[in-house]
């Protein structure tokens, strides 16, 4: 069986890699279609506002109509609804709806925690035990498949956006991780962007090593391409030093210098908090300059960390900084924001009380749900970029972690209300 396995995933692998990488997803699975009989094969995208899936699909130039057209790439979204869909992405299980003459299958495609979007397939009869662990498992082998090909077409990324970028829109999404979420044996965390209608500048960040988390919010001075500069003048500098090996207060005072010296707008800075957490001891050592303070929900209480104060990266270029740190303890949650999650109307929000109702929730939904309540006091258009980075700490760095295709199932979601 295992040796079958195997050969099954090693002709997976070489039917992706030999194909080209528009045409990757179709090689993977067009083999475990034909075996299962199935109607129907698609691999449905998350759409980056993370509130929709997208149907990708190659279709003939006279064909049907598909939402949205590239030549012959055509493009459909299917907003969350409540129903099996979004249900196989909160939980991180398959979903099989029966109807009277087929049956749907939808499975995750996730690594790491991150939803990338699921494996639908249509099939004729109801399928067996080990029919679904083929499925997910070649769900799972998709995550990969995508993560690799996406480095050499737009086409997945251009599934992904609804709406258009601006120029400070696509120099913004740059500076963004590959990955908005990543799971760890000790560890879980999320990051999220709700951009404002000119793009204010923020960005999040983080990076592994062996035993250490790095991670950073940071939020540029202005909106539109100055800003989106600005930013990028900043989280090149923390990538370089972090990269160095410097710790936070060498990597402040680098980025401090950098965006002084370089800007091309006189008086430019970016606030941030830095972190680096010890994966071994649950240490987290935390530099704030200038930005909104980070926020700690232990034990169903809420507060703002008190760090040492420091002016914004690149304010005042002889500039002195300091960090301070705290334990985390297994089931903190650390979060860290920008101002745009508390200017004008979106200070109404009671932040506190809201992270207090979402600690159950995987950070992955979790930041969206905040998300979700900002737009909701402060309608569609948000006056400056909304920003939030979100660490769950579980301790155990030692130990393996628990998944099953690509998700750790315990700190998964509850599936939403009928």
């Amino acid at each position: 069986m295992e040796s079958s396995r195997g050969r099954i995933m090693a002709h997976m692998l070489d039917a992706a890699e030999n194909a080209s990488p528009v045409e990757a997803v179709e090689a993977v699975t067009r083999e475990l279609g034909v075996a299962l009989r199935a109607r129907s094969v698609a691999f449905l995208i998350a759409d980056l506002s993370g509130r929709a899936l997208v149907r990708l699909a190659h279709v003939p130039l006279d064909g049907a109509d598909v939402g949205r057209r590239d030549g012959a790439e055509g493009a459909t979204v299917m907003p969350f609804d409540g129903g099996p869909a979004e249900q196989a992405l909160r939980t991180q299980t398959a979903q099989v709806v029966a109807r009277p003459d087929r049956w749907t299958v939808l499975t995750p495609v996730t690594d790491r925690g991150e939803a990338i979007g699921l494996l639908e397939m249509i099939l004729p009869d109801e399928p067996a035990p080990r029919a679904l662990e083929e499925i997910a498992r070649t769900a799972h082998v998709l995550a990969y498949v995508v993560i690799a090909n996406r480095r050499y077409t737009d086409l997945f990324e251009w599934g992904q956006r609804t709406t258009p970028f601006t120029l400070s829109g696509e120099i913004q999404r740059r500076l963004l991780p590959g990955s908005f979420t990543c799971e760890g044996s000790a560890f879980t965390l999320s990051g999220w962007l709700e951009p404002a209608a000119s793009i204010g500048g923020d960005t999040f960040d983080y990076s592994l090593s062996r035993d250490e988390l790095h991670f950073s919010v940071t939020d540029a001075m202005g909106h539109g391409v100055a800003s989106a500069l600005t930013a990028t003048l900043g989280v090149g500098s923390l990538r370089n030093s972090r990269r160095r090996g410097e710790g936070l207060v060498e990597q402040a005072a680098a980025a401090n210098a950098d965006v002084a010296e370089h800007t091309a707008v006189p008086g430019s800075y970016l606030t941030a908090v830095l972190g680096r957490l010890d994966l071994r001891t649950g240490v987290c050592a935390l530099l704030n300059a200038g930005h909104v303070p980070p926020l700690l929900v232990r034990d169903g209480d809420t507060r703002a960390l008190p760090l040492p104060a420091n002016f914004p990266l690149g304010m005042f270029a002889e500039a002195d900084y300091r960090a301070g740190e705290i334990t985390l303890r297994p089931g903190d949650r650390l979060v860290v924001v920008t101002d745009g999650m508390r200017e004008r109307n979106a200070a109404s929000l009671d932040l506190p009380a809201m992270l207090r109702s979402i600690t159950g929730l995987h950070p992955r939904e979790a930041v969206r749900a905040l998300a979700d309540a900002v737009l909701k006091v402060s309608g569609p258009a948000l006056a400056d970029d909304a920003t939030l980075f979100i660490l769950d700490w579980h301790s155990g760095h030692s130990e393996e972690r628990r998944t099953s295709s690509g998700a750790d199932q315990a700190r998964a979601s509850t599936a939403l209300p009928d």
